[in-house]
């Protein structure tokens, strides 16, 4: 099927909102979430089978035109499967939305390209493993992507496919003014469930036209340097090419004010009847009170990444309407929390808190809506290391130090600061040959650092069939042909 194109002049966007289901809806959320895992855990039992059987049959000395047939891992190919088998495998499916089962198979497509792709070296990060099996516990969440999906004119409703019109918690009214205007239209609904058993649904819409709004203020300064930090002060420093100090956003530290509560909680968990007998080592069915429990750690962990989520949405939003130029740095905030054990427990509680990989996330989507530029430096420029006078680099930086002191020409200035002024000055304009670096002996600016957006695309809205993408290779011809599936 052919990819999805966003139409010129339009973007990509995602409108959420809390759902307040009645009973009858709950447990029709419930039956679909159970519906989607059902139908991936069946199909992952059926690939491994197959894949167990073709490697026994080749130890035994089965030629291979003579193995089981391979079982394809792409969506169409599992879901054809699937509604083979749904008759006797599930009698009961006809109950939920053929969506649900879609959900399902999607996941487990998705999962098994990933590991395919990162097996032959064509995916980068960190190695994908297998897909696993998934149990009652796993976040409840389902799809539609067919089907009667729209916002009520009471503005208070989402009719959703076989669950009906479902109420939310707030007004609908920014969707639906869009919608009937003409410029916005819906393309999927995802229903998930959070940590404190709310659902949200977050309809993903295309939109016409969406710009810098008339009342957002404008900075006379067009390119800023954004440094992000754990301090309890400095989550943002904002700064301009020429030294100036813009705003210094202080971190919401939502989790850490949440750590007393969270000790209290847990540890009355710990005494309760949960979930795994110590006598015995084996499970069991665990009591209402520690149930009650495990629901009050999950609003208040919902409710510290609430706040949290607020602090990054209104400073990313500011950033991204006043400015014509941010950046950022390219920071690996996963391998930053990956080694070190117990020695260094808070330092990976502070970066997990801080969210620092969200800000970037934020500023790539916001500045494409707002006709900004997004520069993202080199995973390398030592923006913190570098004097902002002289352009000195000094090695011997540790990040216990948060006054910056050149070993050159004796500067002092704010680490945080000179961090974020450094950054600002890789958004200017690169100058001409033989023109002086405003940092020095530093990079020049615009060296080391790569435009990350660009006004005039908004990106992928969906992929084939609005889910699994294909992938495609180039022969010797330079053609792009599909990709076969892996056996």
């Amino acid at each position: 099927m052919a990819r999805f194109e966003i139409p010129a002049g339009w973007t990509a966007q995602a409108y959420r909102f809390a759902l307040d289901p009645t009973p009858t809806q709950l447990r029709g959320l419930v039956s679909h979430a159970g519906a989607a895992r059902f139908a991936h855990n069946h199909m992952l039992a059926l690939v491994k089978a197959v894949a167990d059987q073709r490697a026994a049959e080749r130890s035994y000395g089965v030629p291979e035109a003579e193995l089981t047939p391979v079982l394809g891992w792409s969506l169409p190919a599992l879901r054809k499967v699937w509604n083979q088998r749904k008759h006797t495998a599930a009698p009961w499916w006809a109950e939920n939305s053929k969506e649900a089962y879609n959900t399902g198979l999607d996941g487990l497509a998705r999962g098994l390209d990933a590991w395919s792709s990162s097996r032959q070296g064509r995916r980068a990060g960190q190695a994908v493993g297998f897909p696993r099996f998934k149990s009652a516990r796993t976040p409840k969440a389902v799809r539609f992507t067919t089907g009667v999906i729209r916002i009520e004119a009471d503005r208070r409703h989402i009719t959703l496919p076989r669950l009906g019109a479902v109420r939310t918690h707030e007004s609908t009214r920014k969707l639906a003014r869009r919608i009937e205007a003409g410029s916005a239209r819906i393309l999927s609904a995802t229903v998930r469930q959070d940590s404190a058993g709310r659902w949200h649904c977050a309809l993903q819409v295309i939109v016409e036209a969406k710009a810098r709004p008339a009342h957002a203020r404008r900075s006379a300064h067009p390119v800023v340097g954004v440094d992000v930090g754990v301090k309890a002060d400095s989550l943002l420093v904002v700064a301009t090419p020429d030294g100036r100090e813009l705003a210094r956003v202080p971190a919401p530290k939502s989790l850490t004010a949440a750590q007393s509560r969270l000790r209290v909680l847990q540890r009355r968990a710990a005494r309760q009847h949960g979930p795994y007998d110590p006598a015995t080592k084996t499970r069991r069915t665990p009591s209402k009170r520690w149930r009650a429990t495990q629901a009050r750690i999950g609003r208040t962990h919902a409710h510290a990444a609430a706040v949290r989520r607020d602090v990054l949405h209104k400073a990313t939003t500011v950033l991204a309407q006043s400015h014509d130029v941010v950046v950022v740095e390219t920071l690996n905030a996963a391998g930053m929390r990956a080694k070190g054990g117990a020695r260094k427990r808070g330092l990976n509680r502070a970066l997990a808190d801080a969210a620092l990989a969200e800000i970037r996330r934020m500023l790539g989507y916001k500045t494409r809506w707002y006709s900004s530029h997004l520069v993202a430096a080199d995973r390398f420029f030592p923006s913190s290391k570098t004097c902002t006078a002289c352009g000195r680099r000094k090695s011997n930086l540790t990040l216990a130090d948060r006054i910056f002191e050149c070993d050159g020409c004796g500067m002092r200035i704010d680490r945080d600061l000179g961090a974020a002024i450094n950054l600002a000055r890789l958004g200017e304009p690169t100058p001409t040959v033989g023109e002086q670096s405003p940092a020095g002996s530093g990079p020049a600016p615009g060296r080391g650092a790569t435009r990350e957006t660009d006004p005039a695309s908004a990106g992928d809205a969906a992929g084939d069939e609005t889910s699994t993408p294909h992938h495609h290779t180039v022969d010797q011809t330079g053609t792009a042909s599909p990709q076969g599936e892996a056996a």
